[in-house]
């Protein structure tokens, strides 16, 4: 018997393996995902029913157990209303002040006015914005991001952005302190972009949030309205006290502590009308592969990633090659490679492509708040969102990350500062796959990134959760984002990474811890 070098064992692995994830499969699977008879996958529409039912289909035919008895939908309550503009309002003694607020509830409440700073909890920091702040039956009035953003030293993330940054986050805290509503208002020293203005920097953008109704889980976590409010109104509310926002500010970021308070005389009535609701039905496509060992098999890797997307246009679809069937179809293909597989891995293996993330993530919100398996044994998530493309300058990112020359071997990683043992898994993967790992959305608070793919709701329960990414482009929410722009020799390398990485996650004799302060 001739014994091979381990080197050469090696090789012959790694060229069985390279035949094993298929680029040719998941071009022919995009194609099919992203084509106009899906119109767009705009969640609750036909073209999202579509989609749903091939990826259980194909989870089945690749031999995974259905996630939810014998079902693999995990199907959940949405509501989709529009809000009437001129009848939700702010109302200050006789004055009506234009709001911006997508709650899908008609709601009226009045209450005195409190300033809770960023409106921000956060011990693991040493931070509390409602410190000795009575906010019991009070409207809430905070800035958005976080104190500090713009200092490398700031107590929080330096220059990147936290879990409490998200307005998510600040309108439970404030619930969980007894607030009745949040204002939420600009943060007036910014050094970037408005939410608004990035949003704006965008195409079609505008137009897309009149066309497209917003969406809410029917039962979700938030019960109270938040609204977002001009710097003028702010500084209208915030003069009883006798400072100025920008002051207040200054003061929260030269101190690194609060400078909340309630503001003396200041009443205040937020309504909230919605002018049509109706109810409609979505669904998480789940499916798993046990894993084979008796008790490590207790616990979670999570592969997922989000296949709705926005629509139609009148004669234009949104086919969302990138956005995000390219994650969608990753996560399929991974799921005929592992259980297809002769050995599986120990721990088992959660399949999970995501209802509504356009919509606000509503479908992994939805999961972590009813999880099929438990989330304190969940280890991981790989999370798949737009890994088609070469990250390339876009009106969106003009002037605010700095984006290499050639991307073309490029994969951002986003949220290894709350899992620095998970950035150690996949840059050991990837000495056999050789991509070029980029961390450089942890260091940005300027466009959100950390919040805005489904990685984050698990990462508000402490899941080491990390966003794998290959970046923006100007086809970012666009009709040209077609698949016939997509790399899908760069794809496959991302994919076999994943599987290398799951592979390491699901075996390893030690798991990822998730770190709250980076």
């Amino acid at each position: 018997m001739i014994k091979l070098p381990a080197a050469a064992i090696w090789l012959i692995a790694c060229a069985a393996f390279s035949q094993t994830i298929s680029a040719d499969r998941m071009r022919a699977d995009l194609q099919f995902l992203s084509s106009d008879a899906l119109e767009g996958r705009l969640s609750l529409r036909r073209g999202s029913e579509v989609a749903m039912q091939w990826i259980a289909a194909e989870f089945a035919k690749s031999g995974l157990k259905p996630g939810v008895g014998e079902s693999f939908l995990q199907e959940f309550p949405l509501l989709e209303f529009r809000t009437d503009r001129k009848e939700t309002c702010l109302i200050i003694g006789k004055r009506r002040e234009t709001v911006t607020s997508q709650f899908p509830d008609d709601i009226d409440v009045r209450g005195a006015v409190v300033f809770a700073g960023f409106g921000i909890t956060a011990p693991e920091f040493g931070y509390d914005d409602y410190a000795g702040l009575d906010a019991r039956g009070k409207i809430a009035l905070v800035f958005d991001h976080e104190p500090q953003e713009d200092d490398p030293r700031s107590i929080f993330n330096g220059t990147g952005n936290t879990r409490h940054a998200a307005s998510r986050v600040k309108a439970l805290n404030a619930q969980r302190h007894g607030a009745i509503a949040v204002l939420l208002a600009n943060e007036p020293n910014r050094k970037h972009p408005s939410n608004a203005q990035r949003m704006a920097r965008v195409p079609g953008s505008q137009a897309g949030s009149v066309r497209i109704a917003p969406q809410a889980l029917a039962d979700g976590e938030i019960k109270i309205p938040l609204a977002s409010i001009s710097e003028a109104l702010a500084a209208d509310l915030l003069r009883a006290s006798g400072r100025q926002p920008g002051e207040l500010q200054a003061a929260i970021d030269r101190s690194g502590k609060p400078q909340s308070m309630a503001l003396p005389d200041t009443q205040v009535e937020l309504r909230v009308v919605n002018e049509e609701r109706r109810r409609g039905t979505a669904a998480n496509v789940i499916g798993l592969l046990e894993g084979s060992d008796p008790e490590l098999r207790k616990e979670t890797i999570v592969f997922s990633a989000h296949y709705d997307h926005n629509g139609t246009a009148g004669s234009s679809v949104f086919p969302g090659a990138d956005d995000n069937g390219s994650g969608t179809v990753a996560v399929v293909e991974l799921a005929r490679v592992f259980a297809g597989a002769a050995k599986r891995p120990k721990r088992s293996l959660l399949f999970a492509v995501f209802a509504a993330e356009e919509r606000g993530l509503l479908g992994s919100y939805y999961y972590a708040v009813h999880p099929l398996r438990p989330i304190e044994t969940t280890r991981a998530v790989i999370n798949f969102d737009m890994i088609g493309r070469n990250e390339t300058p876009s009106s969106q990112t003009d002037g605010l990350i700095q984006i290499a020359p050639d991307t073309s071997n490029e994969l951002n990683l986003i949220g290894t500062i709350n899992s620095p043992d998970y950035r150690e898994v996949v840059e050991a993967a990837n000495r056999r796959v050789g991509l070029s790992l980029n961390y450089k959305w942890d260091r940005d608070a300027a466009l959100n990134i950390f919040q805005r793919s489904d990685q984050f709701p698990f990462t508000l329960r402490n899941v080491p959760a990390v966003w794998w990414f290959t970046g923006f482009h100007p086809d970012y929410h666009q009709p040209s984002d077609k698949v016939e722009k997509i790399n899908f020799r760069k794809m496959e390398k991302i994919t076999r990474l994943a599987y290398l990485a799951g592979e390491a996650l699901a075996d390893g004799t030690s798991v990822p811890r998730f770190v709250a302060r980076p």
